[in-house]
């Protein structure tokens, strides 16, 4: 019995983990000027900045649905891991600041990213689950 109930531990897991994604991906399409001035203050080209912004919000959405829904939920993670590298190095460059609470702010931001990525490689690894879309379908073809 223990066992069936860690099982639907990913459940939640999925949710938590999906939920940073889904926010931002909203806030950027609700808050489209001030991200792309955000993104041209880490240095990005100004004609690039509307592409990089559509992209980030196709990651965070598809991904973070995907992986919140386990439907292709590795397939979401690996975009969300694609996705969360670049953007932990460009935007959280600790090492970069001088003032020491700035540098630590941004590293507190750097190792929740670190963190993030642990949990999207453990759903790439391990698949979403027993409560996922994908677990239906498996269970649907079984009993076809």
């Amino acid at each position: 019995m223990f066992h069936k109930l860690l099982r639907g531990a990913q459940l939640p897991g999925r949710v938590f983990l999906s939920a940073i994604f889904l926010m931002s991906g909203v806030h950027k399409i609700t808050a489209w000027s001030a991200t792309a001035e955000s993104m041209r203050g880490e240095g990005m080209p100004e004609q690039a900045v509307p592409l990089l912004l559509a992209g980030a919000i196709v990651f965070e959405l598809g991904g973070g649905l995907s992986v919140l829904l386990g439907l292709k939920a590795r397939l979401g993670a690996l975009a969300l891991i694609v996705f969360l590298i670049p953007t932990t190095v460009i935007f959280h460059d600790f090492w970069t600041y001088g003032e020491a609470s700035a540098m630590q702010n941004q590293m507190q931001h750097f190792m929740k990213n670190l963190a993030i990525l642990g949990g999207l490689f453990f759903v790439l690894g391990s698949g979403p689950g027993c409560c996922s879309v994908d677990s239906l379908y498996r269970s649907r073809d079984r009993n076809d």
